[in-house]
C-alpha cells in the first residue's frame, strides 16, 4: 500500500508536538531532581490566632526588659521595652497591657498600636511608649514567624544587604581597639574635662582639655574614619556652642545631643551656626515629637530608640517622616540585643540610614560569672557577627520574624544581677546638681 504523502504543515506540527513533549519531560526530570521548596510559615494566614499569655523578663545586665507573647498556635514572639534605671516602673506598665492583649490576634500590630496608644488618654510619655514598644516588637515577630518571613520583608523588603554599625571609645588606646575590630566609624564623648564637669561659662583650659582628647583620637583613627562627638546634653547652651566651634576643625561626623531636647528652637538656632550636623532623639518618643525636631530644623540626624519610641511600627513611621525632610536615621540602641535586632529590621528597609548603634554592657555586673557580648552572647542562642563594621542581613537576621531566639539560660544568667541606676551627678565645686 502506498503511504499517503505528508504535508509540510503536518510535518511541522508533529515536530513541534515532539519537541514540546521532550521539553516537558526534561522539565519534569529536573523537577524530580530538585528539592521541593519548603515553607517556613508556622500558621495558615486564614486560621485564627490568639495571644494567650504575656511573659515579662527583666534583664538588669542590659538595663532593659524582654517580653514573650505566647499564642494558641505555639508561636512565641519576643520584644523589648525599657527606660534605663526604671525597670520596675516599665514592668508595671507592660503588665497593664495584658488584659487588652489576651485573646487578640497578634498579626495586627498596627491596629493594636493605635488602640494601646490612643486609648490610654495620656500620650507621648516615655514609660507608656516603652511598654508599647515591647509588645509591638513581639507582635511583629509573631507575624513574621507565622508567615515564615523576616520582619524586614513585611516592611517592604530590604533596601540594603547590610547595616553599618559604629563603636565608641574614650581614649586613644580604646580607639585603636575599635579600628582593630573592623569598625569604620565611632563616637567619643565630650562631657567632663580636666577631671571636672562644665559650668555656665568656661575658661580656655577646660575647652582645651576637650580639644586635646578629640585630637588624640582623631590622630589614631585618621581622616577617613567617621568620628562623632557625643555631648550628651551635659553642657549649657553657651558652653556647648564654644565647644562645637573649638572641635569643628576635626570635621566631626556629627554632634550628638548638643543641649537638652526641651529647647528645640534654641537647638535649631545653634544648628545654623555650624556646618557639622546635629543628632538627637534618644529621649524622644513617637512621630509627633520627632516632627517638632524636623520642623524646627533642630537636628539633621534622628536617634529614636525602638525600645522607647513606640516599637517597629513607630520607628518605621519616624524614618519615613525624616525622609521627607532629607534627614538621616542614626538609631540609638544602647540597651538590649532584641531591640537592636528589631531596629535593624526597620533600618534594612529605609533609604535614609546613616548608621546604627550597638548595645552597651555597662550594667553587666554581679550575678553569675557569665560571658556576655554586645552582639548578644548569653542573651540569644546565635549572637550576631560583625563584618567590616557592618551587620550583614544574611546569616544574622534573615530568619522568620526577628530571626533570633532567646538563650534558654537567660533567666538563670540574670539571677542576682542588681538593677542599674543612673549615677548621681554633683558639682564638687559647690554641691549643685548637674544634668545627665
Amino acid at each position: 500500500m502506498t503511504p499517503s504523502p505528508v504535508s509540510r504543515r503536518s510535518w511541522l506540527k508533529n515536530i513541534t508536538v515532539g519537541m514540546t513533549g521532550l521539553l516537558a519531560a526534561e522539565r519534569l526530570g529536573r523537577a524530580a531532581e530538585a528539592p521541593a521548596p519548603t515553607s517556613r510559615a508556622l500558621a495558615d494566614p486564614r486560621a485564627a490566632l490568639k495571644i494567650t499569655r504575656l511573659e515579662i523578663i527583666p534583664v538588669n545586665s542590659l538595663r532593659t526588659i524582654f517580653v514573650k507573647l505566647h499564642t494558641d498556635a505555639g508561636i512565641v514572639g519576643i520584644g523589648e521595652g525599657t527606660v534605663e534605671g526604671r525597670i520596675g516602673t516599665v514592668v508595671a506598665a507592660i503588665k497593664e497591657l495584658e488584659d487588652y492583649l489576651i485573646g487578640k490576634d497578634p498579626r495586627q500590630p498596627a491596629h493594636h498600636w493605635q488602640a494601646i496608644y490612643r486609648q490610654a488618654f495620656y500620650r507621648g510619655d516615655i514609660i507608656l511608649t516603652s511598654a508599647l514598644s515591647a509588645v509591638d516588637i513581639a507582635m511583629w515577630d509573631i507575624k513574621g514567624k507565622a508567615l515564615g518571613v523576616p520582619v524586614y520583608e513585611l516592611l517592604g523588603g530590604p533596601t540594603r544587604d547590610r547595616i553599618r554599625v559604629y563603636g565608641q571609645a574614650e581614649s586613644p588606646q580604646a580607639a585603636r581597639n575599635i579600628v582593630a575590630e573592623g569598625y569604620t566609624s565611632m563616637k567619643t564623648s565630650t562631657t567632663d574635662s580636666r577631671g571636672r564637669p562644665s559650668r555656665y561659662s568656661e575658661n580656655p583650659d577646660f575647652i582645651e582639655g576637650l580639644v586635646e582628647k578629640v585630637a588624640s583620637i582623631r590622630e589614631v583613627v585618621g581622616p577617613k574614619f567617621d568620628l562623632g562627638i557625643e555631648m550628651h546634653a551635659d553642657h549649657q547652651p553657651q558652653v556647648a556652642m564654644v565647644i562645637i566651634k573649638a572641635l569643628e576643625k576635626f570635621s566631626p561626623w556629627f554632634f550628638e545631643e548638643p543641649i537638652q531636647h526641651q529647647n528645640l528652637p534654641l537647638m535649631a538656632e545653634m544648628a545654623k551656626k555650624t556646618h557639622i550636623p546635629f543628632a538627637t532623639g534618644e529621649r524622644l518618643v513617637t512621630k509627633w515629637q520627632f516632627r517638632d525636631v524636623l520642623s524646627f530644623g533642630s537636628a539633621q540626624f534622628l536617634q529614636p530608640d525602638i525600645t522607647h519610641c513606640g516599637g517597629i511600627t513607630e520607628l518605621k513611621a519616624i524614618a519615613t517622616l525624616a525622609e521627607a525632610y532629607y534627614a538621616a536615621m542614626l538609631p540609638h540602641s544602647r540597651e538590649g540585643i532584641v531591640g537592636s535586632v528589631a531596629s535593624m529590621h526597620v533600618c534594612a528597609t529605609i533609604p535614609n540610614l546613616l548608621a546604627h548603634e550597638l548595645p552597651s554592657l555597662q550594667a553587666a555586673t554581679g550575678g553569675r560569672p557569665v560571658e556576655r557580648s554586645y552582639l548578644g552572647k548569653s542573651y540569644i542562642t546565635k549572637p550576631l557577627t560583625m563584618t567590616a563594621g557592618h551587620i550583614v542581613l544574611q546569616g544574622n537576621i534573615d530568619g522568620p520574624g526577628l530571626g533570633i531566639t532567646l538563650d534558654e539560660n537567660l533567666i538563670e544568667n540574670e539571677r542576682g544581677v542588681p538593677e542599674w541606676e543612673f549615677p548621681a551627678r554633683w558639682d564638687a565645686f559647690d554641691g549643685s546638681v548637674l544634668d545627665h
